[in-house]
């Protein structure tokens, strides 16, 4: 797993189309516990599984903390529906950096979430569009 090149692990690419859920704009960290829970209220309608809830607020917080950290600027997160899954995908403002997972890292280091959303995930990838870098993530929803 962390010996792939990272671009073999997140891709370039654009998602697919989805319909609009939940959307957030994010300036701390500190932000996300309630950006977590709120997210749990809203996909525990649409996904009763608890293993699927926890997965979607895993790689939402992930990618969230991730482009807080890592991105600069304003954070974008949003979760949006296609026929059968969650798009999460989070925008930064760090267009020249791609998403790039830990490399050699010994596990306990931590770092590894790229990699865990790259293998929950149906589908993911990145892009950059008007100056800002889009990572996502496809999660089933059944």
């Amino acid at each position: 797993m962390t010996g792939q090149a990272a671009g073999e692990v997140w891709p370039s690419a654009f998602p697919p189309p989805a319909s609009p859920a939940l959307s957030w704009t994010l300036r701390d960290i500190a932000e996300l516990p309630a950006v977590r829970a709120e997210l749990r209220r809203h996909a525990v309608v649409e996904t009763p599984d608890a293993d699927l809830l926890d997965q979607l607020v895993l790689a939402l917080d992930e990618m969230a903390s991730n482009a807080l950290r890592h991105g600069g600027g304003e954070v974008r997160a949003t979760v949006r529906l296609t026929d059968d899954a969650y798009l999460i995908e989070v925008s930064d403002q760090a267009a020249a950096a791609p998403p790039t997972p830990a490399v050699g890292r010994d596990p306990s280091e931590g770092g590894l979430g790229l990699y865990l959303i790259a293998e929950m995930a149906t589908g993911h990838g990145w892009y950059v569009q008007g100056g800002h870098k889009f990572v996502w993530a496809l999660l089933p929803r059944v």
